[in-house]
């Protein structure tokens, strides 16, 4: 009966879709989708023909928390935050075909117009598994650059870098991967490089002169390997694509991940060079008049990551990231050179109730981020404030079905 009531809300958008738009009506014999998902319907059908039951999860994702937030030491506000809601649902159609869908309740719902998507669809995407040496990915996915913090499920990072705050890392695309061996992964992809009109994406327009790109495409090649019995996991990565007519970008990352036991570390570095600022963070420095796009811009960051679960209910984590932005090449307002350093510090302390269930944890954690802006930035801009929050808070995930 609780599955029932659960799944009425998809019983009756399903039914609304089928009024609104003419569709060839299915055979009487055929199961729904809600009825294979229930199991309330037998398999075969009068052909004799048998139709496989799809396998399917549904999960909810909350956390949220109570903040108290600071500037240059200063007490700012305490306020309630709802940091995360999330629907996933993925499984399995048959043997070859696989899907998964995730839709994040905290991001803009108005349509990209790229690939006509909701910015807070993430996931949207059908998977062919050929053998068990090849699979291909079509549709909405994650931009298949290396680097753990990017790469795992948004609730175990708590906080993300500034690289990874400002990278549009779901995108539309085809996305190939050969397995080698068990442990040796080789992954091909060719994806949208932005989502958005260049005028969505740029909050000053394109640089006079710079036209928009006919190809707004990036490709990616990305290694994963496997070694210590699984314990070392490697990814290692390199994509290009272009941003705007004549105006390219490339990304280089790593992540390095041991998990073992108790223990979680990783380290990521990751690079970007650019000739057009698509994750602005040098462009919001201006504080002038006229203020235009930055171009030939640079991004590095470091970030290690050490997770130790002491005790079946409690883990800890302590988290650093080192990070610089710079312009690589004069052009306009911004000279050659350091822009910016960023620290990121943070601690955690997490407590799991319910004996065997990690869907559940109370939490206290605490960050600071610092800014050291170089004479380059203050020419063009202002100071930025020195940050740190401390929150305690819930997260838990609900498995619907």
């Amino acid at each position: 009966m609780k599955k029932l009531f659960l799944l009425l809300p998809i019983f009756f958008s399903i039914s609304s879709y089928a009024q609104v738009n003419h569709t060839l009506s299915v055979d009487g014999d055929l199961p729904s989708v809600v009825e294979r998902l229930m199991d309330r319907r037998d398999s075969i059908r009068n052909d004799g023909y048998k139709i496989r039951k799809i396998r399917s999860h549904i999960n909810l994702e909350f956390a949220s928390s109570a903040n108290a937030y600071f500037s240059d030491g200063r007490f700012d506000e305490v306020s309630f935050k709802m940091n995360r809601v999330r629907l996933e649902i993925y499984g399995r159609l048959n043997d070859h075909l696989s899907y998964h869908f995730r839709q994040s309740f905290n991001k803009y719902s108005n349509p990209y117009s790229v690939d006509n998507m909701s910015s807070s669809i993430e996931y949207a995407n059908i998977k062919w598994h050929q053998s068990e040496r090849f699979e291909l990915v079509a549709g909405k996915q994650y931009l298949a650059v290396a680097g753990y913090e990017g790469y795992v499920n948004g609730l175990l990072v708590r906080e993300f870098s500034e690289f990874n705050n400002n990278f549009e890392i779901y995108q539309t695309g085809l996305k190939g991967t050969v397995m080698f061996t068990p442990t040796q992964h080789l992954v091909i992809q060719v994806a949208n490089n932005r989502s958005s009109a260049d005028e969505q994406m740029y909050i000053h327009g394109l640089p006079a002169g710079v036209e928009s790109s006919k190809f707004p495409l990036i490709g990616t090649l990305n290694w994963n390997g496997w070694f210590l019995d699984g314990a070392l996991h490697l990814m290692y990565s390199a994509s290009a694509g272009q941003l705007a007519k004549g105006k390219n970008v490339c990304h280089l990352m790593c992540g390095n991940i041991y998990k073992k036991g108790p223990v979680l570390a990783y380290l990521d570095v990751l690079y970007s060079k650019a000739a057009l600022d698509y994750q602005q963070r040098i462009t919001v420095l201006q504080n002038g008049p006229d203020p235009v796009t930055a171009q030939n811009v640079e991004y590095l960051t470091l970030i290690a990551n050490v997770d130790y679960s002491f005790h079946p209910k409690w883990n800890t984590y302590l988290k650093g990231a080192y990070e610089t932005a710079g312009v690589y090449k004069a052009n306009g307002a911004f000279a050659q050179g350091k822009y910016m350093s960023a620290w990121n510090a943070q601690a955690c302390l997490e407590w799991f109730p319910f004996t065997g269930d990690k869907g559940f944890k109370i939490f206290a954690h605490y960050v600071y981020k610092g800014f050291t802006l170089t004479e380059n930035a203050l020419a063009i801009g202002e100071h930025m404030p020195h940050t740190q929050r401390i929150s305690l808070g819930i997260q838990y995930v609900i498995p619907v079905l």
